[in-house]
Parts: structure tokens; C-alpha cells; sequence
């Protein structure tokens, strides 16, 4: 890990080498690299080499092999980031049903992958996982000492199986040091974003995601899930119509009379809904949506704070800023500082005033 990475260089070749092994995760290694592939036709120079054990095809989850470039042994001497993808033993078969929250073993138990990943990462500049494979950082102690993040099905076992490492159940990913640890399966392309952002500026990264039509500004330390997944389906009828409503408009009038009227039903009757399926009070179920609107729109568009406000249904700026501090623990203005760009490589904004 001798060296760093730092400012965008545009001419600059980098090589990108991701391991394979037998049971990968198909889209783990399909999206980042179809960012890198369309980044190439932007400006950027990556030059990337899929690399198995042994130079042979892998087994993927998803119904079809992949071949590899290059046996590990062959890789660069100097690879500017070594990307590990999640899966799962070769022997392990899913049980069908049973995938909510999944129990397949996590990639740690397989010998070939710890062995090529710790004779491929000193040669890397940038070591970044994606989904499970933070396991396999994690159990050759790369990550002991360091914030990570996984799917987060996978969270509470990798906190249990590697108490040294610091895991942030929310995050899309985290950047650590050289390490990147990026969360369940599509939160790789906002982690390949991130990192072609770093490597070749804000412009060519922004082509890319609206080619793949997908956003550049989800940034690395927004939470896996909305607060709209968050909240799961309702039993009740009318129910889920209220938090849609919520969600969908957050600046609406959304006082406890209002749902109640819209959920036919009365204001202590909808308090106990909230209180049994939702896991909250209706008025703080607002209070978080209205944050997330707040946050998305600080993030994705140049509109100043008193907009911002009242678009996500705080009213003044005054209130949104009360309601960031106590929440968050910061402004507005520093949360749209810090969360601007997607992330990699870039430093923690030191306090400053709003504007």
C-alpha cells in the first residue's frame, strides 16, 4: 500500500484488477464494470483485467460463468485498484424462499479468494470491495481499526465475526484509508462512480451516470435504504397510502388530522397503527421524511437553503437547520459541503458558516 491516490488526472492509465472466484456475485463485477467500460468512452483511461485463481472461468450466482483475463499470478506489479467483489462458497446452494434476510456463508470461508486478495492487495493502491467481499478485507485484517460498511443483511455478522472493525450499517460505502467497502450489489455502480470521479474528475463521472441513467450524487454516506423501504408494507388498509402521501409530498399538510382523515380512521386509532407497523409516532415519521427530501435536494440541485426548506416541508430555513443539528449533529450547509460529490478520496469538510 506504498502508494496514495489523490487528484483527477485525466491522461493518466489506471489498471483496475477484479477477482474472480467460483460463486461470484454476477452484478458485483457486470455494473462497476460497465462504468469503467462507458467512463472509457468519456476520456478516461482504465485498463481493466479480471484475474481467477488460476486463470480459469468462475461459476457466478446468477446462472452463467465469466472468464477471466489472467491467472492472479500474472496481474500487474502495480495495480491502481484492486476491486473484490461479494459471493459465496462453490459448494453452497440456496434454499429456496428463505431470502429476505439471507444465510448464505460469506466469501471469508473461501481459501482461493483470501489467498488472492492478500497476494494482490500490496501491490494496490485502492483496495475496494463490494457487498460481501468486505469480508474477505476484513478477515485478512485489513479493515481492523477502520469504518466499513456491507449489505446490510451481512452487517450485524460482520460485526460479530470481526469485532476489530468499525461497521456502519448504513452507508452505500465507506472509504477508510486505501480501503473502500461498498454496500449489497447495486451500490457497486455508486461505488465505480465514485471512484472514476476521483480518478478522472466530476465531468466525466457525470456522463457516465446519465448514460446509464442512473444518479451520480447518491452519495457514500447516505443510507442504504429510504425511509419509504424502510417502513416495510403495511397490514392496514390506508395505511400505506398515508406514508406514500408523505413521502411523495412532504411539504402537504401532514398533521395527524390530516392522515387520520385520509386513512379513515381516527387520530388515536392512527397512532396506534404508526406506533405497531411503522415503529414511530406519525409525527416523527414526517419529521424523517422531510429530512430525507431535505437531504436529496441539498445534494442534487444548487436551490439555496430557504427553498430547500420549504419544498421538503420544514417551512424556514431556521426549522430545517433545528432539525439537522439534532438529528444529523450538523448544519445544512456543512451536510451539503461533505456530501456534494460522491466521496472517494475526497476529505471531511472542516466546519464552516452557511450560506
Amino acid at each position: 500500500m506504498g502508494r496514495s491516490f489523490g487528484p483527477a488526472q485525466s491522461a493518466t492509465e489506471r489498471t483496475v484488477v477484479f477477482l474472480l472466484y467460483d460463486k461470484v456475485t454476477l452484478q458485483d463485477v457486470a455494473a462497476p464494470l460497465e462504468i469503467f467500460a462507458r467512463a472509457n468512452d468519456f476520456g478516461a483511461r482504465y485498463r481493466v483485467l479480471l484475474a481467477s485463481p488460476a486463470g480459469e472461468s468462475v461459476g457466478t450466482t446468477a446462472f452463467t460463468r465469466l472468464s477471466a483475463d489472467i491467472p492472479v499470478a500474472d496481474a500487474p506489479d502495480s495495480i491502481d485498484t484492486l476491486l473484490v467483489p461479494g459471493g459465496v462458497p462453490a459448494d453452497f446452494t440456496f434454499a429456496p424462499g428463505t431470502h429476505d434476510i439471507p444465510e448464505e456463508l460469506t466469501p471469508d470461508t473461501v481459501p482461493e479468494a483470501l489467498a488472492a486478495v492478500g497476494e494482490l492487495a500490496p501491490r494496490a493502491s485502492r483496495v475496494a470491495s463490494i457487498c460481501t467481499g468486505a469480508f474477505i478485507l476484513a478477515a485478512l485484517g485489513m479493515l481492523d481499526g477502520r469504518r466499513a460498511t456491507t449489505h446490510w443483511a451481512h452487517c450485524a455478522h460482520l460485526a460479530r465475526s470481526y469485532p476489530r472493525v468499525e461497521v456502519d450499517p448504513d452507508a452505500l460505502f465507506v472509504q477508510d484509508g486505501p480501503y473502500v467497502t461498498g454496500a449489497g450489489i447495486s451500490a457497486g455502480t455508486d461505488l465505480a462512480l465514485a471512484i472514476v470521479e476521483n480518478d478522472y474528475g466530476t465531468e466525466v463521472a457525470r456522463r457516465v451516470a446519465r448514460w446509464m441513467v442512473v444518479f451520480l450524487q447518491r452519495p457514500g454516506g447516505q443510507a442504504q435504504f429510504s425511509i419509504w423501504s424502510q417502513t416495510g408494507i403495511p397490514t392496514t388498509r390506508g395505511l400505506r397510502q398515508v406514508l406514500d402521501s408523505v413521502v411523495l409530498d412532504p411539504a402537504g399538510d401532514h398533521s395527524t388530522a390530516a392522515m387520520a382523515a385520509r386513512a379513515a380512521v381516527s387520530e388515536r386509532h392512527l397512532a396506534r397503527l404508526f406506533r405497531d407497523e411503522v415503529g414511530m409516532t406519525p409525527a416523527r415519521y414526517v419529521e424523517k421524511a422531510r429530512l430525507e427530501a431535505a437531504k436529496l435536494l441539498l445534494v442534487t440541485s444548487d436551490e439555496g437553503q430557504e427553498s430547500v426548506a420549504r419544498r421538503a416541508g420544514f417551512g424556514s430555513k431556521e426549522t430545517m437547520r433545528r432539525i439537522f443539528s439534532r438529528t444529523l449533529g450538523v448544519s445544512p450547509g456543512s451536510y451539503r459541503s461533505r456530501f456534494r460529490t460522491t466521496g472517494i478520496g475526497q476529505p471531511d469538510p472542516e466546519p464552516h458558516a452557511d450560506v
